[in-house]
């Protein structure tokens, strides 16, 4: 699925990558007349009352389930819970469980067990959530990084989805008949997850924003509400607004619209811009802003719905409504002086009470939630990262966003908790990885970003945030008791480490002969405008690897597959591993894997045949991960996004506590979804990588459809705290 260029900035930014071109306009979702034409059709007809048939006949289904469950499987537990906490490193936890603030992390470690858990290859949030759940390396789930490229064109696409419009047609016989549209969703992610297969023995599962779970897929026993790649209403991963009556610099606005507006006494009107309507212009909806100098509060008007706020404050969730769909958004006032006001408007989720894409299963699961708790977010990456990046935001904006999508994804884990008694539940908290991402930068003085700032107001937010995640566990234990039957693990996808300087690959490439470009240039905008294909034996895309331009797979391809390509791999990976940076002198890439040496699956012909393992401080720069090729090689990270984990997955490993002791030190992220299985009763596919963590173990020696031991590494033993 290719994106469009304005849109896919939108996508990059919330994921912590730039653009910095203008380019024409468009949308990777494109749902069009799909949005208007099936908008809120399936609530119109009764799904309030469907939703709460779900809790009505949950007694019953569970009855069911516990009677057939009684000859397909043999249960070892009565419940597993798994709470993620994204981005949670397992260096900061020592550290500050040392200082005396995670005293019941300390507490849950001396019951059971604590350990640094090895992340996928790369260390990436899609992939190795994927692995988590599948149980399987990338080459096997197909998903190695955000990005992967179209081979036909070289443009990015997204890794995980497709999500596109096609006419509708009716079927004369003699003719087809068009009449309007309809949208196609489909999850690119390969293998099962774990959930399907309980499902398919009678376990019931409660799964809460898992990443790469969208469009949400049907399974048996379960319900499911998707978490990273749910676009907005504009089709985007996360498309911000801002209105300022302020001019605002000149140049390109990434990851959000910016817009000048008028005050007119003491009113501001303006429009939120939706998805495409039926004539394929976007659509857009009024509002308006009422501000009161005296007491220093507004009057925020969308819709039917008004919500008065002080200066600073975040309004509730409001529905915005466009023609046959409606989605939600929250406002903030940034700004308000003398020279001017400025307001914020979070992206345009879609509106959980109303949904317009699959992002639950079943579908009036998300509306369950919605009539039962209120909105929330359904934006798959919902902290606003790009919005504090590009400072339309402050730091305390996007706190304060932060800590209520937290309060919201509490609500959740608790409903699932009550609901489900026997079975198993995981929900994913991303709030630890947002701030995370975001504030790295006040653990490191020196940090680019820091340069000229006062960094004391801010120095204690990642503490606090440890802090807190240990009085959120006080929560989850409370809720969960000390049940024998309960298996509870809190566990993180990757780590962290600082990010303080940008590596363009592509312009390495170039200098080193691998990539060429067109008419003698120097440099070139994103997606490889000015690449000259026909030359070029190499390039990068994304934030993980080094594609070879193949022939027979790529549409201009160079490089055969088989002695030539492996004999380009190895020149590549050895000058990669030599690279210094030339500013400190250091170690630029830890050690760069050659992708058909650590995977086998059926997937990894289609990765990228170089995994950059960056040392410390390093990472793809911005425009590098757009196809950007910049002058020099070499850049600072001067952005709010400071911290970072694509590097050596031995670097950032993730963190594993249970109230269980485990049978190994090393524990693999794959190794949770046969671990599930087991504790259910339920056979563990053979193709599944990891093994159970409880019980006997099987030798070290490695299966032959795993990865190379290498693809398996505890953490580093020399790793730091912070770099």
């Amino acid at each position: 699925m290719q994106i469009g260029q304005r849109t896919l900035r939108a996508a990059l930014a919330t994921i912590g990558v730039g653009v910095l071109t203008a380019s024409p306009a468009s949308a990777y979702v494109g749902p069009g007349a799909g949005f208007a034409a099936a908008g809120g059709a399936l609530v119109l007809v009764g799904t309030f009352a469907l939703a709460f048939g779900i809790v009505a006949i949950w007694p019953l289904k569970a009855a069911v389930r516990w009677v057939r469950m009684r000859g397909v499987a043999k249960p070892k537990v009565k419940r597993m819970i798994v709470v993620g906490l994204d981005g949670f490193d397992p260096g900061l936890a020592k550290k500050f469980s040392e200082q005396g603030l995670m005293p019941n992390f300390k507490a849950l470690e001396e019951q059971g067990c604590f350990a640094p858990l090895a992340t996928a290859y790369p260390s990436i949030s899609p992939v190795a959530w994927s692995s988590y759940a599948t149980g399987v390396d990338a080459s096997r789930h197909n998903i190695y990084d955000f990005l992967t490229r179209d081979p036909c064109n070289y443009l990015p696409m997204l890794s995980s989805t497709e999500i596109k419009t096609l006419p509708r047609t009716l079927n004369l016989g003699l003719a087809k008949v068009p009449f309007g549209h309809k949208v196609v969703n489909r999850l690119l992610q390969k293998s099962q997850p774990f959930w399907k297969l309980l499902g398919d023995n009678y376990v019931w599962s409660s799964i809460i924003r898992v990443p790469i779970t969208f469009p949400a897929q049907k399974f048996k026993n379960g319900t499911l509400l998707a978490g990273m790649c749910v676009p907005d209403l504009q089709g985007t991963q996360g498309s911000f607004s801002f209105y300022s009556t302020k001019p605002r610099p000149a140049g390109q606005h990434i990851g959000g619209q910016q817009f000048t507006v008028r005050r007119s006494g003491n009113r501001i009107d303006s429009n939120l811009t939706g998805p495409h309507g039926a004539d394929g212009s976007r659509m857009k909806c009024p509002f308006g802003v009422e501000l009161d100098e005296a007491t220093r509060k507004a009057k925020i008007t969308v819709g039917d719905e008004t919500h008065e706020v002080g200066f600073r404050e975040y309004t509730p969730w409001m529905t915005v409504p466009f023609k046959g769909v409606t989605g939600i958004a929250r406002f903030y006032i940034q700004d308000w002086d003398k020279d001017g006001v400025g307001i914020y408007v979070t992206p345009i989720n879609i509106n959980p009470d109303d949904p317009a894409m699959p992002i639950s299963h079943p579908f009036v699961y998300a509306i369950y939630l919605a009539k039962m708790q209120g909105p929330y977010a359904t934006l798959g990456l919902a902290e606003d990262t790009w919005a504090l990046n590009e400072r339309v935001v402050d730091e305390e904006a996007f706190l304060k966003q932060a800590w209520l999508i937290f309060e919201e994804r509490k609500k959740q884990l608790w409903d699932v908790l009550d609901k489900t008694k026997r079975g198993f539940v995981t929900v994913v908290f991303d709030t630890t990885d947002r701030i995370s991402h975001m504030f790295y930068r006040y653990l490191d003085p020196e940090h680019p970003a820091n340069a000229g700032k006062d960094i004391e107001k801010h120095k204690d937010v990642i503490p606090q945030l440890y802090a807190k995640m240990d009085e959120f566990l006080v929560e989850i234990r409370d809720k969960v008791k000390e049940d024998p039957e309960t298996v509870l693990m809190i566990i993180s996808d990757h780590g962290f480490c600082n990010f303080t300087r940008c590596v363009n690959l592509n312009s390495w490439l170039r200098d080193e002969g691998y990539l060429v470009m067109k008419d003698g240039k120097q440099t070139s905008g994103d997606y490889f405008a000015d690449v000259d294909w026909d030359k070029t034996r190499a390039f990068t895309l994304g934030l993980t690897g080094i594609f070879i331009n193949r022939k027979g797979r790529e549409a201009k391809g160079t490089v055969s597959k088989g002695p030539e390509m492996d004999e380009l791999l190895r020149e590549i990976k050895g000058k990669l591993e030599a690279l210094r940076d030339p500013k400190t002198g250091d170690t630029v890439v830890k050690e760069a894997f050659i992708t058909k040496e650590l995977h086998s699956g059926p997937y990894a012909d289609m990765a990228p045949e170089l995994l950059v393992g960056y040392a410390r401080n390093y990472r793809h720069s911005w425009d590098c991960a757009t196809g950007g090729v910049s002058e020099e090689v070499f850049s600072d990270n001067t952005k709010s996004w400071s911290g970072d984990h694509c590097v050596d997955p031995r670097l950032v490993p993730g963190v594993f506590w249970c109230n269980r002791a485990i049978n190994t030190e090393t524990p693999n992220i794959m190794d949770i979804a046969p671990t599930a299985l087991d504790q259910f009763g339920v056979k563990i596919p053979a193709y599944m990588q990891g093994q159970p963590l409880f019980g006997p173990r099987k030798p070290d020696a490695t299966p032959k459809t795993a990865p190379a031991p290498a693809s398996r590494p505890a953490a580093d033993p020399a790793r730091e705290v912070v770099q």
